[in-house]
């Protein structure tokens, strides 16, 4: 008898197994294809370009600062080139080739370059306030974005406010 209890049991367990892995794989199938649609929806889209065109905008202040105050290079620099880093990650069609890219940034670039102020201190609070400005704004769209969106929207928001701590708390 107890070949037989041990027969049934392992029967339930396999059925129980088979079961649940067919309801694992189903549900998972489901929500992976509507996290695919909504990552390239119009308004994934939109919300990237609009990433994209704010990253090109701090990077423009970042350049005018260093314009402006020189002796900031050592500290800028590396904060600049993580910006430059976003605005390529935000890029709609990152993924193609370079010319859609600078397209994309062509208008941006021959914006008037914004102003800044003429003390250095002051210049790296502007700097900051903009980076942490746009960290704000980058953690309230999370709430709207698709999945993998909301992660790089999350990361480059995190690294804003550090930035903005590099610029005023840690002697930028």
């Amino acid at each position: 008898m107890p070949k037989e209890a041990l027969t049934r049991r392992r029967t339930l367990l396999a059925g129980a197994a088979l079961g649940g892995a067919a309801l694992l794989s189903g549900c998972a199938a489901g929500p992976g294809r509507e996290e695919g649609d909504a990552e390239h929806s119009a308004a994934a889209e939109r919300l990237r370009e609009r990433s994209a065109r704010d990253s090109t905008a701090l990077l423009a202040r970042y350049d005018a600062t260093l314009a402006a105050h020189p002796a900031l290079a050592p500290h800028l620099r590396p904060l600049r080139a993580e910006v430059a880093r976003h605005t390529e990650a935000f890029r709609p069609g990152r993924a193609t080739p370079a010319p859609s890219g600078r397209a994309a940034a062509g208008p941006a670039r021959r914006a008037a370059a914004p102003s800044v102020p003429a003390d250095e201190r002051t210049a790296r609070t502007v700097l900051a306030d903009a980076e942490r400005a746009l960290a704000d704004t980058r953690t309230a769209a999370l709430a709207t974005a698709p999945p993998e969106l909301a992660r790089l929207l999350a990361s480059v928001a995190a690294a804003g406010a550090a930035h903005a701590y590099l610029l005023t708390g840690s002697g930028a």
